[in-house]
C-alpha cells in the first residue's frame, strides 16, 4: 500500500513538475541565462553518471526538495529510477535538445536510447536552488527520432 501511494505521489510530482512548490519553481522566461544551459546539462549528466555507478547518494543530490519529499531516502529514489526510468538509468545514447522556459518552468529535452534500444525523449524540469540547478521532475515520451 505504501509503495502504491509513493508511486502515485511520484507520478504527480513528475507529471506536474514543481506543483508542490509552484511559487518557488516558476521563474521569469529570461531567468535562463546563456551560461545556464551548460550548467543544466552538467547537472543532468552528473545524475546519469551517478546512476551508471549505482551511486544512489550521488544521484539523489541532483534531485530537488519536491523529489526528496516523495522519496525521503536515496535508496528509495534509486529503486524507483531503476524500476520506472530504465532509459535514464542506463541510456545507450544521450543527446541534449532544446532548453525552454514555458510559463517560467525550465525544461530541458534529452533524447535517449534506452537499454532496450527504444528511443525516448526525457523532459527534465529544473529549478535554481541555493547551490545551483536541481532536477524537479522528469517525464518520458516516445521519441519521434529513430533509435540507434
Amino acid at each position: 500500500m505504501i509503495a502504491a501511494v509513493r508511486t502515485l505521489l511520484l507520478a504527480l510530482v513528475l507529471l506536474l513538475p514543481g506543483a508542490a512548490r509552484a511559487a518557488d519553481a516558476v521563474l521569469p522566461a529570461d531567468a535562463v541565462l546563456p551560461g545556464d544551459a551548460a550548467a543544466i546539462e552538467q547537472v543532468i549528466r552528473g545524475q546519469m553518471d551517478a546512476f551508471g555507478r549505482d551511486d544512489a547518494a550521488g544521484a539523489y543530490r541532483f534531485a530537488a526538495p519536491n523529489v526528496h519529499q516523495v522519496f525521503p531516502t536515496a535508496d528509495g529514489f534509486m529503486a524507483m529510477v531503476r524500476g520506472s526510468y530504465a532509459p535514464v538509468y542506463r541510456p545507450r545514447s544521450v543527446i541534449f535538445g532544446s532548453l525552454t522556459a514555458p510559463d517560467g518552468v525550465v525544461a530541458q529535452e534529452v533524447d535517449l536510447t534506452g537499454p532496450d534500444g527504444r528511443a525516448v525523449t526525457a523532459t527534465y524540469t529544473l529549478e535554481r536552488g541555493p547551490e545551483g540547478w536541481v532536477i524537479t521532475g522528469c517525464s518520458l515520451q516516445p521519441s519521434v527520432r529513430a533509435s540507434t
